[in-house]
């Protein structure tokens, strides 16, 4: 399941294969487990760490031994995020979505701060959204990402 990602765990291409064999999405997963689909995916590429409550959900869900699951993704594991990528990456959604931080990031930035002042939106305190809205042009993606202000302290 290399196509999910070269340097996924063991564990997480078996949780894709699951994931394929029981023709399930994120969405459906996340209904189950009581979580956001782009929180499951997170889950899935190893960028999110899971609950116990969740694992075990998950363990039903998927149809993957909780024991599985508990021994690599359990109270010991912390994500090494955001080592996936290179920069620029290749894949072309993930290129794009580069590209828009290339050509929007610093519009974006002088919104932040004239609306919010100097400081940053958290990547920590933070939720994504992915919406399909249709149009007779062409589908569209719609992304909502939303994370706390966190203004830079002077000391």
């Amino acid at each position: 399941m290399a196509e999910h990602h070269p340097k996924l765990s063991a564990l997480h291409t078996r949780m894709f294969k699951a994931k394929a064999e029981r023709k399930l999405s994120f969405e459906r997963i996340g209904k189950e487990i009581g979580r956001d689909e782009v929180y499951v995916a997170a889950v899935f590429y190893g960028q999110a760490k899971p609950t116990t409550e969740e694992l075990e959900k998950l363990s039903a869900v998927l149809n993957l031994p909780a024991s599985h699951l508990k021994d690599d993704l359990g109270a010991h594991y912390f994500p090494d995020r955001g080592g996936l990528m290179a920069v620029p990456p290749t894949d072309p959604v993930l290129y794009r979505l580069y590209e828009m931080i290339q050509v929007y990031g610093y519009p974006i930035k002088a919104v932040i701060h004239e609306k919010f002042g100097d400081g940053i939106m958290s990547a920590i305190d933070f939720s994504a959204k992915v919406d399909k809205v249709e149009n007779p042009k062409g589908d569209r993606v719609k992304l909502t990402l939303e994370g706390k202000f966190l203004p830079y302290t002077k000391w």
